[in-house]
């Protein structure tokens, strides 16, 4: 079977929803550099405790590290990775420097300014750019982008509607917030590039490949940035 039609129906079965065509999306993944994620309703179901703190899954780590294993496998270099959020979430400072992601922007209410700035620093084009987002303050990226992929809520069918109507996703994950639909983008992303298996095999023999990989994804710096004033500025949240 042709591994678009395997996608497709594999992931829709499961509940997955492709807007527009799905050999789109795979033609537009080829051309893909880098790979941004929103935090909360992304890694979480958006709840967080009195500190202010949301958090992650490690179903959904893995997930995205053989994402990058894979893209590693395709085109011999790393992806580009960031996490841009509307708040300042410590366990986001953790898990983005743990995953040695390039870069972490927080309290960045304007999200379309920190994409902005990650384009410029490493000499993208927004086209380049596969995006997940959950919610209202991640369509001004959703606008711009390659990729757009959806996780919606049970919550807001109204805004569900909107995103759909407005074609501002690619593909709207079967799981919800919190429940593996990071795990599940992932695996689809993969899939259509017909290197889910490959890469599988590959991260359980540890091979000369991923042991390559993990060590290059290791020595990347993650950098944090915010917003100051008129500006986005380099500034860890320790400061």
């Amino acid at each position: 079977m042709d591994i678009i039609k395997q996608t497709v129906e594999t992931f829709t079965k499961a509940g997955g929803q492709f807007i527009g065509i799905a050999e789109s999306m795979a033609y537009a993944i080829k051309g893909t550099k880098a790979f941004i994620f929103d935090w909360d309703g992304v890694f979480n179901d958006g709840q967080k405790n009195e500190n202010g703190t949301s958090n992650f899954n490690e179903v959904d780590s893995m997930g995205i590290n053989m994402l990058r294993f894979a893209y590693w496998l395709n085109y011999k270099r790393m992806p580009l990775t960031a996490v841009i959020s509307g708040e300042s979430n410590s366990t986001s400072f953790y898990w983005t420097k743990r995953e040695h992601f390039n870069a972490c922007y927080y309290k960045i209410s304007k999200k379309v300014e920190a994409l902005e700035h990650f384009c410029a620093q490493h000499k993208l084009k927004p086209s380049e750019v596969a995006f997940v987002f959950d919610d209202v303050l991640d369509l001004s990226i959703a606008k711009l982008v390659g990729i757009r992929i959806f996780i919606s809520h049970k919550g807001s069918p109204l805004f569900n509607n909107y995103v759909v109507k407005n074609k501002l996703a690619d593909y709207i994950a079967a799981n919800k917030p919190g429940e593996y639909a990071l795990r599940e983008i992932c695996e689809m992303i993969m899939n259509l590039q017909d290197i889910h298996d490959k890469a599988i095999t590959e991260r359980v023999n540890y091979s000369p490949n991923y042991k390559a990989y993990i060590e290059t994804r290791n020595s990347i710096p993650t950098s944090f940035y915010t917003k100051q004033n008129d500006g986005i500025v380099e500034l860890s949240p320790n400061s």
